[in-house]
């Protein structure tokens, strides 16, 4: 049972990892790159909120396989998985009307975006090293 557990908490927290990873380091540079501004804005707005939900079911995967096991890691996980529900539910709207007021010509509104663009690179690089701290623990522990 809990080599069941362990298994499957590494699974997601690995599907977790690369899905991130991939997502951040590749898919959504590229759908900048390779996609009109108008595009890639709209493209993203329809992805984001898809983005949050899977990671936060894989990092409530992982964090319920470990919650007996390693209970270390499922905190780590938990916290990971409170912002990713932060991320979707309160930042995301705030970033996407600032950035809609910055395209209607509020100066103010472009600042108002970077920062809370920022604060959820920050959450979401925070949540990356949670996964990679995870699964490193798993090496060692």
């Amino acid at each position: 049972m809990i080599v069941a557990l362990d298994t499957l908490g590494l699974l997601a927290t690995a599907a977790l990892f690369g899905s991130m990873a991939f997502f951040s380091a590749v898919m959504a540079p590229l759908i900048f790159i390779k996609l009109e501004a108008a595009t890639a804005g709209a493209f993203i707005r329809q992805v984001f909120p898809w983005y949050y939900i899977v990671i936060g079911l894989l990092f409530s995967l992982g964090a319920a396989s470990f919650v007996l096991v390693r209970p270390v890691d499922a905190a780590i996980l938990i916290a990971a998985a409170l912002g990713a529900y932060v991320s979707r539910q309160q930042i995301m709207p705030r970033i996407n009307i600032q950035r809609d007021l910055a395209k209607e010509g509020d100066s103010a509104a472009k600042d108002r975006f970077n920062r809370l663009h920022r604060v959820s690179v920050w959450i979401n690089g925070a949540q990356l090293l949670g996964v990679l701290a995870v699964m490193l623990r798993f090496t060692v522990f």
